[in-house]
């Protein structure tokens, strides 16, 4: 079978228009609006689909065109695709794609090891564990398996012949030391150079390995990994030309934008079915309209448009990057023995979308500011508590919000969780003091925080710990204009900026005019 070599479809392609059966069955597109691949001459796919189905794994269509395209074989037998990226909103079933690809791999296709990766253990563990039901279902798989190794951190099926299928959560270091004959890299749109770097490298020894990445513009901030694979895509399409190593599957909706005519039928509507149809090819399978009508009904704007319509934002490539604080300018003032002296001040801030919040702090050191991140973890449920059990620990001067920001949100429930205990004062009339101010700021304190901190960094008065997300949120960053000045811009930046943003401002939190909490003072003692 000769598969087309690279296409983006304007319109439906002809096998992939909603099907009307069984009454008002509507199905979703079966296959993607953007796609690449490489031509080839026949294709491993079929015998991977045969074989989940004989494990008891029904395929959707689209499920199978990713497989038989992205399993395409060269006239020699090699892949045509030594890369196949997937991406496709969550829900739809590309764990079935996945599961599919590892039977195949590890009964049919001879390799040796594969090694499944995601960015969090849970994730792994879960996908072991569904691999696994499949196989001891199947008794003529099940037979050929020498041991199922679920020792934490290390799960794995093992047949007896040798070869082996791991899971394990990705980390800078994890999977070195392993060559693996074809690398899942699950969760995509959490993959950065660190995982790469410790993973690719591992298939460099091995004769004809491949990559399949698997993942949707809906979940934390978008992978650096990626993006460059779908610039390569969309290049290759473009162009007219596949990119010879590389297989890509997109379903998305194409939004309206303020430039469009009240006519165009270029864009999609974001509260059309037909965007959903577009962008959810398991609708008529596990989605249906009725449940993605009450998301639409729930979730704010963007929310909706990244979670269920695929509209990700993609971090540009390193030529793109760093464009406000220089790469080196900002790694020269690395120190990881740096600690910052008391007082300190913390300062919280939220992505747009409230998916990630950061809590960072800043403290002297010296004749410099240490900044550092204490927490950047996904939603905003921690922040209260964790902001509660730092105040304790490290009694800062104050808390620094941008009432104007998301993080303004936090404010009411920071100020009840950050106040003393009621059974601890004296007078139960007055006011419940707080264990430590919150500075609100305003819009002028926002644009001399970022000033500040763009002074201090280019004077060399900055020191941190070299911390991942504080990096990538600085090489992602850009301007966002107010007048005459500027401030970080939150929107269209591909990245989680609030690590940098809280940074910023818990550095103008050292010096801003808070009115510290008072101490009780005994009558003698203020009279005498």
């Amino acid at each position: 079978m000769t598969l087309l070599s690279s296409e983006r479809s304007a319109g439906p392609p002809p096998d992939s228009r909603p099907l009307v059966a069984d009454g008002d069955h509507v199905y979703g597109w079966q296959t993607p609006p953007i796609q690449t691949a490489p031509p080839s001459v026949s294709s491993a796919g079929q015998e991977a689909i045969d074989l989940a189905a004989k494990a008891g794994l029904t395929l959707d269509p689209w499920q199978q065109h990713v497989l038989r395209v992205g399993m395409g074989e060269k006239p020699d037998g090699s892949w045509s695709s030594f890369e196949v990226a997937v991406n496709v909103p969550r829900q739809n079933g590309k764990g079935g794609i996945i599961e599919a690809r590892e039977l195949w791999g590890l009964f049919i296709g001879g390799e040796e090891l594969i090694l499944h990766s995601a960015h969090e253990f849970k994730t792994a563990k879960n996908a072991f564990r569904r691999i696994e039901r499949l196989i001891r279902g199947c008794p003529d798989l099940h037979k050929r398996v020498k041991r199922y190794w679920q020792t934490t951190g290390e799960e794995s099926i093992e047949l007896h012949d040798g070869r082996m299928l791991r899971f394990i959560a990705r980390s800078k270091g994890s999977g070195r030391g392993f060559s693996g004959h074809c690398n899942v890299m699950d969760e995509d749109m959490i993959l950065g150079d660190n995982e790469m770097d410790a993973l690719l490298p591992t298939m460099a020894a091995i004769d004809d390995p491949q990559i399949w990445y698997l993942g949707s513009a809906g979940i934390g901030p978008p992978s650096v990994q990626l993006g460059r694979l779908r610039r390569r895509a969309l290049a290759a399409i473009e162009a007219g030309t596949p990119d010879l190593s590389l297989a890509y599957f997109e379903w998305s909706a194409a939004l309206h934008v303020k430039e469009c005519p009240m006519d165009c039928d270029r864009h999609d509507d974001p509260a059309s079915d037909e965007a959903v149809l577009k962008a959810n090819p398991a609708v008529g399978f596990r989605l249906t309209l009725a449940k993605v009508a009450n998301e639409r009904a729930t979730l704010s704007k963007e929310g909706y448009a990244r979670e269920r319509l695929g509209v990700g934002e993609y971090p540009s490539d390193e030529a793109d990057t760093w464009q406000v604080i220089g790469r080196e300018a900002w790694e020269v003032l690395a120190d990881g023995g740096s600690q910052p002296a008391d007082p300190v001040a913390f300062a919280i801030d939220v992505t747009p979308e409230r998916s990630h919040a950061s809590i960072c702090v800043a403290g002297q050191c010296g004749d410099a500011v240490h900044v550092e991140v204490v927490d950047n973890r996904p939603g905003t449920d921690w922040v209260v508590k964790r902001a509660r059990d730092l105040t304790e620990k490290w009694g800062p001067r104050c808390w620094v919000v941008d009432p104007g920001s998301p993080a303004g949100s936090l404010i009411r429930d920071l100020t009840k969780g950050l106040q003393v205990d009621p059974e601890e004062e004296a007078d139960e009339d007055e006011e419940p003091r707080l264990l430590a101010p919150i500075a609100q700021m305003k819009t002028r304190d926002v644009v001399q925080a970022v000033g500040q901190f763009y002074d201090a960094v280019a004077a060399g008065q900055v020191v941190h710990l070299n911390q991942a997300p504080l990096a990538t949120a600085l090489a992602g960053a850009r301007k966002r204009e107010l007048g005459d000045a500027w401030a970080w811009a939150r929107r269209g930046v591909g990245v989680d900026i609030t690590p940098l943003v809280a940074a910023t401002n818990a550095c103008w939190g050292l010096s801003a005019e808070v009115e510290e909490p008072e101490e009780e003072v005994e009558p003698w003692a203020e009279f005498g």
